[in-house]
C-alpha cells in the first residue's frame, strides 16, 4: 500500500471529536519517555513537560498526544517508564479521569494498537509520591488516528503521528524495533547514528513533510502530525500541514494550541526573571491564527 493510500486508510477509520469556538486542546507529540537511563531522551524536560500539563489540566484544556509519548523500541516493559515517570502518568490520569485525555499511537509505541498491551500494561501505575499502585485508564483505548470536527460541520482537522506509508516504521516497525533495541542503541555509543529515525535524519524528516503535505493538499483538509520532531506552522493559502514538535528538544517542549478558535504554536522551556529566579514558562511562536482563515482558505483555493 503506498503511502497516500495509507494516510486516507487512517483518516477513514479516525476517531472523531467535535470541537468550537469554546474549546481548549493542547497537542503534543515524541515524548519518548524512558526508563531513566542514559538513553532517555525525556528525563531533561520531564519537569518543564509536567508544569506544562499542569497548567493545561488547571485551565480545562483536552490533551491529545499524537504518538510516541514512550520509548517502546529500546524498552520492552512499559511499567519500567510509568515508575520512573509516576508524576506524569499521575496527571495523565487525572485529565483521563475528567474525560480530556486522548493518545495516538505512533512507530515508537506502535505497541499500543494491541488492546491486550494496554490492560496489561497501562492499567496500574504507581501513585504521584510512588508509594503505592493505583488503578489508571480504566476502559482506554489508543487510536491510530483522529478527527477534529468543527462545529459539528464538514470542516476537519486531522491527527496522526506520520509514520504512516514509511516501510521501516511502518510496515516494518517490529524488525525496526528489534535492530533498535539489540544493534543501534547499543551503536550509538559509539556516534553510529540509527537509521529507522526520521527525526535525527533531515533527509527522512523532508520526504515525511512531503508525504503529509501532498495528503493534506490533494484531499484539502488540515493536518496535524509529529514524527519529524520538527515545528511547522504555515500561513493561511499554504498547504495546511502542521507539526507539533517533540518534547525532547535540547531546551524545551513545543506543543499547538487551539483554542478561542484559533491555532497557535508554543514553546515551554525555564526562563529567567529579573531577580534571576528560574520558572518554567510558555512562549508563542507562531500565531493565533483563527482556524476558520484556513478552512475558507481551502475552500477558495
Amino acid at each position: 500500500m503506498n503511502h497516500f493510500k495509507r494516510i486516507s486508510k487512517v483518516f477513514e477509520e479516525a476517531y472523531e471529536i467535535s470541537f468550537n469556538n469554546e474549546s481548549k486542546i493542547v497537542l503534543m507529540s515524541d515524548c519518548h519517555r524512558g526508563t531513566g537511563d542514559w538513553s532517555d531522551t525525556f528525563l531533561k524536560n520531564q519537569n518543564i513537560y509536567f508544569s506544562a500539563l499542569m497548567n493545561y489540566y488547571e485551565k480545562g484544556y483536552t490533551y491529545i498526544e499524537l504518538g510516541d509519548g514512550d520509548e517502546l523500541w529500546e524498552n520492552k516493559r512499559m511499567k519500567d517508564i510509568s515508575e520512573i515517570h509516576n508524576n506524569v502518568f499521575w496527571i495523565l490520569n487525572k485529565l483521563y479521569c475528567s474525560g480530556r485525555f486522548h493518545m495516538i499511537y505512533g512507530n515508537h509505541d506502535m505497541i499500543k494498537k494491541n488492546q491486550k498491551f494496554i490492560k496489561k500494561c497501562l492499567c496500574k501505575c504507581l501513585d504521584r509520591e510512588g508509594l503505592r499502585y493505583e488503578s489508571v485508564f480504566k476502559d482506554f483505548y489508543v487510536h491510530e488516528g483522529i478527527i477534529l470536527k468543527y462545529n459539528n460541520s464538514q470542516k476537519k482537522i486531522f491527527l496522526l503521528h506520520g509514520h504512516q506509508g514509511d516501510l521501516l516504521n511502518d510496515s516494518l516497525w517490529k524488525l525496526s524495533r528489534f535492530l533498535v533495541r539489540y544493534l543501534w542503541k547499543p551503536l550509538e555509543n559509539f556516534g553510529v547514528k540509527d537509521p529507522t529515525r526520521a527525526a535525527k535524519s533531515y533527509k527522512e524528516k523532508n520526504k515525511v513533510d512531503k508525504r503529509l503535505s501532498e495528503w493534506a493538499s490533494r484531499e484539502n483538509v488540515i493536518v496535524i502530525a509529529g514524527h519529524t520532531h520538527r515545528p511547522m506552522f504555515p500561513d493561511v493559502g499554504e498547504v495546511p500541514y502542521f507539526n507539533d514538535g517533540s518534547c525532547v528538544h535540547p531546551r524545551c517542549i513545543t506543543a499547538i494550541e487551539i483554542l478561542n478558535g484559533c491555532i497557535l504554536l508554543v514553546k515551554w522551556s525555564i526562563k529567567t526573571n529579573e531577580k534571576g529566579m528560574l520558572y518554567i514558562g510558555r512562549e508563542i511562536l507562531e500565531g493565533p491564527t483563527d482556524i476558520n482563515e484556513y478552512f475558507n482558505s481551502m475552500i477558495n483555493s
